[in-house]
């Protein structure tokens, strides 16, 4: 369940409480965020929608740990995140947080086992661990027969889908999707969106997905709209295509 008023009861993964992010321009202060409060379970699949400039992508990054709020708390999994110091925020980010990103950062010189493979050098896996994984992952996302072949030699939706497979390898404690098909064919896109929904309908993973596009949105269990750094609107996706109403 999904709540924004502040009244979750403490038990939710992620835990949002008067979050703001404002910055300065010269000598104009712009806030970005005004004092959010978001409470997301463990198996929740939620979109965000507003215009350009309401802060979407901005609430990612404060989620995922590669900003800072100006003041409020976020908590996941029970970790209050917002004062954690710059090498353990890398360090819980890299154990609880899968990125997916519009453009794909697969490294082009890697091939998809090795690009898939990379979250998993920073841990103590042995070879034989994270080949497992890889393997695992790659086939989770369909290109169990594609793990050699190099970005140059995929199709967009399948250099996607390595992506998703890169940030699934670990095992996160949530996936976090910016504009994940903004650079798809509506058929790619489609296949995108299907491969997130089996992810949280079969894998359990929770899910926090940004995006313009209503068909995408349409997916996901609860729809928020953001305005002017305010979250103002939600309601549940009545989607026929996968949403869970």
């Amino acid at each position: 369940m999904v709540r924004v008023d502040g009244s979750g009861n403490g038990s939710s993964l992620v835990r949002v409480r008067g979050l703001d992010k404002k910055y300065q321009r010269g000598s104009e202060e712009i806030h970005v965020l005004q004092g959010l409060n978001l409470d997301v379970d463990r198996g929740d699949f939620v979109a965000f929608m507003g215009p350009s400039g309401s802060g979407k992508t901005t609430l990612l990054n404060l989620l995922g740990g590669l900003d800072l709020p100006t003041r409020g708390t976020i908590t996941v999994a029970g970790d209050e995140i917002t004062h954690l110091s710059g090498g353990k925020l890398t360090t819980w980010r890299a154990r609880h947080v899968g990125f997916i990103f519009q453009m794909y950062n697969l490294i082009p010189v890697l091939t998809a086992f090795q690009n898939v493979e990379l979250p998993l050098l920073l841990t103590r896996l042995s070879k034989s661990e994270r080949k497992q994984h890889v393997e695992t992952a790659l086939q989770v996302v369909g290109l169990g027969d594609r793990m050699h072949h190099y970005p140059r030699q995929l199709s967009g939706g399948q250099e996607q889908r390595v992506a998703i497979a890169r940030a699934i390898v670990a095992d996160p404690t949530f996936l976090l999707c910016d504009e994940p098909t903004g650079d798809l064919d509506r058929k790619s896109a489609d296949e995108i969106m299907d491969l997130i929904d089996r992810l949280v309908a079969e894998h359990g993973k929770t899910v926090l997905l940004v995006t313009h596009d209503p068909v995408a949105a349409a997916r996901a269990h609860t729809l928020l709209h953001l305005d002017k750094g305010v979250l103002v609107e939600a309601h549940r996706a009545g989607s026929t295509a996968g949403g869970r109403n």
